[in-house]
């Protein structure tokens, strides 16, 4: 997908990311008496223009069968070695290369990485998102982390007062803005990360980075940004892959399909693949900082058992 995750390992012990400060609370208001919903500001000039342009996106895509929201199916079939091969080169594997001058977009070989701490995901929207909007992406992302707790095991949801993990939805200006706010809740973020989000480029549709503490592969925070602009298909994909992607699934491959960790644009949303690599991802005979070598004969058994619908394998169990 022309998305970009960009997981960063601190080199000092951050903790969990702080949220920003609140903003101030409504006062009480007697029972009965409905508080107006918030009126989305007026759309800029720039926010127009890349509506537009993401709606031509999305039906180009569409328009190619591209964007498949099936899960996979009889013609795209995989075996218990791809499934393995498929999440290592996902798991262990980069996409991008920070270096001192830059990011580069290239495969480097690192650890396994996942959360420990429950992912406590806070939602935030720019003032340009309508009500209705808001209340569409609200149940959106509510459900898939529901999902996505129930493929993992591991503790996932919406939690407003203390947000680790922040997805931000907002439009081309607000986004522009955002440079304090991410500085404020990943303190280890350098300019040039902060300048991917401020000054993204168009053929860019997402964002999200992620931190953990040294070399350890324990994820204590992400800050994901989604356009607003996006129609709704590409939109809930870009939900969909980046929350995933920071759960410890960072790199893409041209070889895993059907799956969304793939830059192709075939597949929109989570596959039966993707399922099945969260599963093993969050397996407790995993456990973050493993290298490839440690993982590899692990996550052989583990596909031979999910392939199999070993049900004990399911439920996280080892021998």
């Amino acid at each position: 997908m022309n998305r970009w995750s960009g997981l960063v390992a601190v080199l000092t012990l951050l903790g969990c990311a702080e949220a920003p400060p609140p903003g101030v609370k409504p006062a009480h208001r007697p029972i009965g008496v409905a508080m107006p919903e918030p009126v989305a500001a007026p759309e800029t000039p720039a926010s127009a223009a890349a509506r537009a342009y993401y709606a031509e996106v999305q039906r180009g895509l569409l328009g190619q069968g591209l964007l498949r929201t099936d899960g996979g199916g009889t013609d795209t079939p995989y075996t218990d070695r791809m499934l393995a091969d498929n999440f290592l080169r996902v798991a262990l594997y980069d996409e991008y290369d920070r270096t001192t001058g830059g990011t580069v977009q290239r495969q480097t070989v690192s650890h396994l990485r996942r959360w420990q701490a429950p992912v406590r995901v806070g939602l935030r929207f720019g003032a340009s998102v309508a009500a209705n909007t808001r209340a569409t992406d609200t149940a959106r992302v509510g459900s898939f982390l529901q999902r996505l707790q129930g493929l993992t095991g591991h503790p996932i949801r919406l939690d407003d007062n203390r947000p680790n993990f922040w997805v931000y939805i907002v439009s081309e200006d607000e986004r522009q803005a955002l440079g304090p706010v991410l500085q404020a809740a990943m303190p280890g973020l350098t300019a040039n990360d902060i300048n991917g989000v401020t000054a993204m480029p168009r053929s860019t549709y997402c964002i999200v980075y992620a931190q953990s503490s040294g070399g350890s592969g324990v994820y204590n925070g992400a800050f994901a940004v989604i356009r607003a602009e996006h129609p709704d298909l590409l939109r809930l994909s870009c939900i969909h892959e980046e929350i995933a992607q920071a759960l410890g699934l960072p790199n893409d491959s041209p070889k895993a399909r059907p799956s969304i960790f793939n830059d192709d644009e075939e597949f929109a949303l989570l596959t039966t693949q993707d399922e099945m690599m969260l599963r093993m991802l969050y397996n407790p005979a995993l456990r973050p900082g493993m290298s490839e070598a440690e993982v590899r004969p692990i996550v052989e058994t583990l596909s031979r058992r999910l392939m199999g619908g070993d049900s004990y394998a399911l439920a996280g169990n080892e021998e």
